[in-house]
């Protein structure tokens, strides 16, 4: 039986990852800041959260980075905790570095230390191509983030590079493509649309409020994704990878594909901030745009390259964009009844 060991576990990604590897056989141990109530829903609803060993275990603080990875015999450990969420990196742009880049460090070092054969994988992200130089964006596209988040995880992403090459560590970075799924946190914008939309399918009367509705993502599943991040962990030689679907959708039609799975038919009306969106069935304004949601550095296009993941992995996204949001839009709907 192998071990492995999961920061953000409790996240989206790391409930997902941790059901994937419960069901290949293993004893899986997943790290939690301590709190008065920890959040372990996304466990829950999976059905998973009686079967992992949890561990104390904060980003900021060394010490119990430290400790934890010297109780712990781990075959491979998956760093996915981080402050995720874009918009907060400008409002803890400190603790968004602490958390997101200097934490990688501090996790590779001690394994360098302690459990050198241990196999690392660092959740890297699409937001480090930021201003894209290259479309689509692969392995090889030069980095240019447009955020606190960005930027703090491309150090993370460069230091697990550097760790491989120089103490021969079985290191791995996804650069993952926006994953979202019914168990993405309500502060996202795929979710705070699908939560407002089935909201109002049952009567409710506020439209959701969005920023830049033409702004592009790559968007895949993240049941689909964590499969990725353990296939690179099982490579004999430690690599980055792309893990996108290689398939670009602005919010608004994203917006489109959710409405339409609760028999919505919504019409756009004007533009800029000035855009709004109306149900044409029942006259129902369903969205507004407002300044309030646009970043100070936007991110226009991201589209990636999944073809070494292919090649090397095996490795394939299936499910698309509407499949996916009509998957999110039908979730909080039978959630609210």
């Amino acid at each position: 039986m192998k071990t492995a060991f999961i920061t953000g576990i409790t996240g989206q990604d790391g409930a997902y990852l941790a059901k994937l590897l419960l069901d290949k056989g293993y004893e899986v141990h997943g790290g939690v800041r301590r709190i008065s109530q920890p959040d372990r829903v996304r466990l829950e609803q999976l059905g998973i959260a009686q079967r992992i060993h949890f561990h104390d275990f904060d980003l900021t603080e060394p010490n119990g980075i430290f400790r934890v990875i010297r109780q712990v015999e781990m075959d491979e450990f998956y760093n996915l905790a981080a402050q995720s969420f874009v918009g907060t990196s400008w409002e803890l742009p400190v603790y968004t570095a602490q958390a997101d880049g200097l934490a990688v460090v501090q996790i590779l070092d001690a394994l360098r230390t302690l459990r050198p054969e241990t196999r690392f994988y660092q959740a890297s992200t699409s937001e480090m191509f930021g201003l894209v130089q290259e479309v689509p964006q692969r392995e090889t596209t030069r980095l240019y983030p447009r955020s606190p988040y960005g930027v703090a995880k491309v150090y993370g992403h460069y230091i697990t590079m550097n760790y491989r090459e120089s103490f021969n560590m079985h290191a791995s970075s996804g650069i993952l493509f926006n994953h979202e799924s019914p168990l993405r946190g309500k502060e996202f914008v795929t979710r705070k649309i699908t939560l407002a939309l089935a909201a109002l399918a049952h009567g409710g009367s506020e439209p959701v409020v969005l920023g830049n509705l033409d702004a592009r993502r790559d968007w895949g599943f993240a049941g689909d994704y964590v499969e990725g991040m353990w296939r690179m962990l099982q490579q004999d030689v430690a690599d980055d990878y792309v893990l996108a679907t290689g398939v670009t959708t602005t919010i608004r039609d994203f917006v489109r594909y959710a409405a339409e799975a609760l028999d919505m038919d919504p019409v756009f009306d004007g533009e800029g901030t000035s855009e709004t969106a109306t149900d044409r069935k029942s006259g129902k304004k369903i969205l507004e745009v407002s300044e309030k949601f646009f970043r100070p550095a936007e991110v226009d296009l991201l589209i990636g390259d999944p073809a070494k993941a292919r090649e090397k992995l095996g490795w394939e996204p299936k499910v698309s964009v509407g499949a996916l949001a009509q998957m999110m839009a039908r979730a909080d709907y039978d959630g609210l009844k």
